[in-house]
């Protein structure tokens, strides 16, 4: 079995589920908007009927990079693109894969429908062989994306213009669209459990059809290239569990655990076999960790951990939601770990994978926060739940995601204080969460207003140390009340016995430096309280602050609001071009934890 190396790993638009023979289809597209809804009625998905705009896709047709760059509202979108198999895909099963079409989609194969998706954040593939030709096929997308907010839509502005913290929406096809070849039994997911307490790990493989008798599942575990284990077994079930001993008898501490000192992780390559015959191979890995929490600390691999997060929006000025390729992604994250942060709060975002990847390469924790819907009705819920239950799908495998955060200071939930019917919905969700995935914490409404939760996450945005210190001084006067300007907890919620304590917002300090100041044309810059500008009274500020946090006994991190300016948002510490607006190591400086702590 062959091992897919790491420079094509980092190609692939998926690193922790690759196939080594894929076909991206990124790049020009037909387009056009179809306001009245005219398109389908007109046969625009038939073969040889022409859309008149052209855009560069993965790029929204709001953002710079398109090639179309406007912020006018058009519900439906078409998009169409010729493509022929490369010589190594015929004769073969042939999914078509995209990474996110936000919103809802119907998908077109040569003028007939293959399949729909509705869920702006999530993955999905369509088994297009019945419909292939031998020559040119032609693939032809109907988008809609409306202003609906009972949808998920993050920080996407549901009117015209930008307002406050949110920002341009983003329409359409967002992240990679590419081919891959498979046989006639193929691989639909691979879900890794790791036990460092019994030295094993759990895999569960999903296969896309039911197994003959004669089908075999190959396993080879790899460590920095080193063949670790390699085990076979017929597959009697459609979903199939092994567990592999992880233990390493040539050295004394066999196991070799992830953590963002030691980011170390282990290769599996999962084959389908039938004989000597290869139906599919995937590729994958994992990192060995334990989460939990207890008497009041957040454990990695059942040690205490102190966390140093950053909020990150992952916006980039000519791209928008999209990266501009995944260089930036790895950027990102190294940018992060050089201001001194151990971890990133992906906020109100659902982030291309590859983000996730370079977490795990290069060692930052990272918490995943599902996108807000802003309207409390049964839509709402259902959207959200079946995105939350796609994000854990496809990131269960990836090490650095520590914690799941189902909602975001009451967004969508406005009156969960008191409506029991509101803190039902972030009851399920904590549940949700929970049976899909127990082996992560669960902020349940991150900011405030909490009812079942791991960790208390409480947000404040005074401007001055002095206060925050004042305000998180008893514990438990704060979350029998609250800190900033809303209760703590729902009414009739406490924190349990073991919670650990946060401040997941806090700072947010307004930077006037390195041209900060007006970055979207006719519109006034936005933060909170007065801008500085100047690094020194930046730092006045930020060390103030962050050292009445660290010296809260009962708190166990804290997230910075943000890595980079976003549009009208100026409190970043990049500009939105990645440009630091002060020093990184004078903040990392300031921003190690001096007590010991991870």
């Amino acid at each position: 079995m062959r091992d897919l190396r790491s420079k094509e790993r980092e190609l692939h638009p998926r690193p922790n589920f690759a196939r080594a023979q894929w076909q991206s289809l990124d790049g020009q597209w037909q387009f056009a908007f179809d306001d009245e809804d005219q398109g389908l009625k007109a046969g625009w998905h038939r073969p040889g009927h022409a859309l008149d705009l052209r855009i560069q896709v993965p790029f929204v047709y709001q953002s710079q990079r398109s090639g179309i760059h406007t912020s006018e509202y058009h519900p439906i979108l078409w998009y169409k693109r010729a493509f022929t198999l490369p010589e190594g895909m015929r004769g073969k099963r042939v999914l078509l894969r995209f990474g996110a079409v936000d919103h809802a989609c119907r998908v077109f194969l040569n003028g007939q429908q293959v399949g729909s998706h509705v869920g702006g954040y999530a993955p999905f593939a369509l088994d297009i062989s019945p419909w292939l030709l031998a020559g040119e096929n032609e693939v032809c997308l109907r988008v809609v994306d409306t202003r609906d907010t009972a949808q998920p839509r993050g920080k996407q502005y549901w009117e015209d213009g930008l307002m406050g913290c949110w920002y341009t929406p983003c329409s359409g096809i967002w992240q990679p669209v590419y081919l891959e070849a498979l046989g006639e039994v193929g691989i639909k997911a691979v879900y890794i459990t790791p036990d460092i307490d019994n030295w094993t790990a759990r895999v569960e493989v999903n296969l896309d059809r039911d197994p003959a008798e004669d089908l075999y599942l190959d396993y080879e575990l790899r460590f920095e290239g080193r063949l670790v284990r390699s085990v076979s077994s017929q597959v009697p079930f459609r979903r199939y569990e092994i567990s592999l001993d992880m233990r390493d008898h040539s050295r004394v501490d066999s196991l070799r655990l992830w953590s963002p000192q030691h980011p170390n992780l282990y290769d599996l390559a999962v084959r389908v076999r039938r004989g000597d015959q290869v139906l599919d191979e995937v590729f994958t890995y994992f990192g060995l960790r334990k989460v939990d929490y207890a008497k009041g600390h957040v454990l990695l691999n059942n040690a205490p951990i102190y966390q140093r997060l950053i909020l990150d929006q992952g916006y980039w000025p000519d791209t928008l939601l999209t990266p501009p390729d995944g260089e930036a992604l790895k950027r990102d994250v190294e940018l992060t770990l050089a201001f001194g942060f151990n971890g990133a709060r992906k906020h109100q975002k659902i982030e291309d994978p590859r983000y996730y990847y370079w977490c795990d390469r290069l060692g930052l924790l990272c918490w995943g926060e599902l996108p807000s819907a802003y309207e409390f009705c049964s839509d709402q819920m259902l959207s959200l739940t079946g995105a939350m239950a796609d994000f854990i799908r496809r990131d269960y495998n990836h090490p650095s995601i520590i914690a799941w955060v189902p909602l975001n200071e009451s967004w969508g939930v406005r009156e969960i204080y008191a409506n029991p019917q509101q803190q039902f919905f972030s009851q399920m969700l904590f549940k949700l969460c929970k049976a899909l995935d127990p082996t992560r914490l669960v902020s349940g409404n991150d900011g405030w207003e909490q009812t079942w939760t791991d960790i208390v996450a409480l947000h404040d945005y005074t401007h001055k140390g002095e206060h925050l210190a004042r305000h998180f001084e008893d514990r438990e006067e704060v979350e029998a009340t609250f800190a900033s300007w809303r209760m703590s907890f729902a009414e009739g919620f406490e924190r349990g016995e073991d919670d650990a304590f946060m401040i997941t917002e806090y700072g947010g300090i307004a930077m006037t430096i390195k041209g900060a100041q007006g970055q979207v044309e006719n519109m006034e810059t936005w933060g909170y309280h007065d801008k500085v500008d100047s690094e020194e009274a930046f730092f006045d500020r930020y060390v103030q602050l962050t050292d009445a946090i660290r010296a809260l006994p009962y708190c166990r991190g804290y997230c910075y609001t943000q890595l980079t300016d976003v549009m009208q948002e100026i409190n970043g510490l990049l500009l939105p071009d990645r440009t630091p607006k002060v020093d990184p190591a004078r903040f990392r400086q300031h921003n190690i934890n001096p007590d010991g702590y991870n």
